[in-house]
């Protein structure tokens, strides 16, 4: 015997999946959705109805940008340096460095890291698409900005060899970025101080 109606089981079930929701927080979302104004879970089911549709991918840096649009804004942006690059595993991590202020280059989003035990090799990513951009944007630095893990570090290395041929200065941020720590997790501060004591390699 059901002890719940069916939708809103089905509800639960859903937002289940999400990552760092258990069972218990998806049930406290669902039961929140019930509760309120049925025009905020409108908006959540609209939201995520066009979600896929209305988001696409940046063919020059790989950012997330709206559908529709031809390239980055943070990339056609004249006051942008488009010499410099700054190399993430995933479109947030562009938001955290964003957050510092400091950083006036541009990014590219390699769309994860190289990770053997979850099945991700070099070929996944988008690092033969940054090499390209070195030679067409004539990028005088790259800064790897991945995370400081096994994972963003053997990635680091990879790109390093691969464009070891360019004339371009690479350069990764500096350590003040605790191990184990994601970009987008870390505060403002503490990555302002890591790009501005990057350091070549």
């Amino acid at each position: 015997m059901a002890i719940l109606p069916k939708p809103l089981q089905r509800l639960i079930d859903d937002l289940s999946v999400l990552p760092g929701v258990g069972s218990r927080t998806a049930e406290r979302f669902a039961y929140y959705l019930y509760r309120t104004n049925p025009d905020k879970a409108k908006n959540l089911s609209n939201s995520l109805s066009t979600l896929h549709d209305s988001i696409a991918l940046c063919p020059k840096t790989f950012a997330l940008i709206e559908a529709g649009q031809e390239l980055s804004p943070l990339y056609t942006d004249p006051s942008r340096n488009k010499q410099i690059v700054a190399v993430v595993a995933e479109p947030f991590d562009i938001i955290a460095l964003e957050k510092t202020g400091q950083f006036k280059g541009t990014y590219h989003v390699l769309g994860g890291l190289v990770s053997p035990i979850d099945g991700i090799g070099p070929e996944q990513l988008t690092i033969s698409q940054l090499v390209k951009r070195i030679n067409d944007d004539e990028v005088e630095e790259i800064i790897l900005a991945t995370n400081a893990s096994v994972e963003g570090e053997s990635t680091a290395l990879y790109i390093q060899r691969q464009i070891g041929a360019h004339s371009v200065k690479i350069t990764r941020l500096a350590r003040g970025l605790p191990i184990g720590v994601d970009l987008e997790y870390a505060d403002q501060i503490t990555l302002g101080r890591a790009l501005e004591g990057r350091q070549e390699i």
